[in-house]
């Protein structure tokens, strides 16, 4: 096998994987809180990648401690919103967020391309029919679609940072451990209790976790830590076209797992909506330019 087909191979399994985690959250949230489920899976991320922070430039860590910030309001959306509608639909609004991007362009003042346009019709004609068909929208569709924004604007602070550091990889442990720091924070200010109330807490939080760590423990280092490294690999042998049709396709994995792990299903009119949504997604990104290997966002 050539080093090109072992590359469309890493990223077909980057997409599978991260089409898993959405039912692996959405599973935890009936046993965490969002900032509970960040939180975890990015501190046992960020152990994991912190050898890549020793050496490091503070120009690097600065940067991907900025950026890191944007992250974690980026899965904060994410995850809030998948505690209140269903994994797939909530994948399929999340994937919007590669039309983001090029929608920043025209916000700057540039036409947008005929691909750009074609993009957008398709991916609204796929969330009226998604939503018409599987129940009208709802605050968690919004929280996913103000996740997908957010997602967008990350992806471009990613472009722009990639090009300016010296290591990719200190780059990127610097920013999941930013989002592990902000959780925690957000987490002692806002949701843990004060003394009165901490021993049910804490013994409510130890229940779930006794229940659900091999979930927690997969979403960490899978999930974030290991499957970063293959996506990187993968896309230095594959094209950009090759990576941006393979990713397109994440939203429909995280259906299928959905359908298996949490019992999940479309009707056909909601499938007719997510083939949609895919076509735009793949529609905008099209012989677009290419982007840095990072500058992708994990799931």
């Amino acid at each position: 096998m050539s080093q090109h087909l072992r590359g469309i191979f890493a990223l077909i399994v980057v997409t599978l994987v991260w089409g898993t985690t959405f039912p692996a959250m959405k599973d935890l949230t009936s046993h965490f809180s969002p900032l509970w489920i960040i939180f975890s899976r990015f501190l046992l991320a960020a152990a994991v990648l912190s050898p890549f922070l020793w050496g490091a430039r503070l120009r690097d860590l600065g940067l991907g401690l900025g950026i890191g910030v944007l992250l974690f309001f980026c899965y904060v959306f994410q995850v809030e919103g998948l505690a209140l509608t269903s994994s797939n639909r909530n994948a399929f609004i999340t994937g919007l967020n590669v039309l983001v991007v090029p929608l920043l362009g025209v916000l700057a003042g540039r036409l947008p391309e005929k691909r750009i346009v074609l993009a957008l019709a398709l991916a609204l004609g796929g969330l009226f029919a998604l939503c018409y068909d599987d129940g009208a929208w709802s605050r968690g569709d919004t929280l996913a679609l103000c996740g997908a924004l957010s997602f967008g604007l990350y992806i471009k602070c990613m472009e722009v940072g990639t090009r300016r550091v010296e290591r990719l990889m200190s780059l990127t442990a610097a920013q999941i451990l930013s989002v592990a720091l902000c959780a925690g924070l957000w987490l002692a200010v806002r949701e843990v209790p004060g003394a009165a109330d901490a021993a049910g807490y804490w013994r409510a939080l130890g229940a779930g976790l006794q229940q659900s760590w091999p979930y927690v423990a997969y979403l960490g280092l899978v999930c974030t830590a290991a499957i970063i490294s293959l996506q990187s690999w993968g896309q230095r042998h594959a094209s950009a076209n090759e990576a941006a049709v393979i990713y397109a396709f994440e939203p429909a994995s995280a259906a299928f797992f959905a359908y298996f792990w949490l019992g999940e299903t479309m009707t056909a009119r909601a499938w007719l909506g997510a083939a949609l949504l895919i076509s735009g997604m793949i529609v905008s990104q099209w012989n677009a330019d290419s982007r840095p290997a990072a500058a992708l966002a994990p799931e």
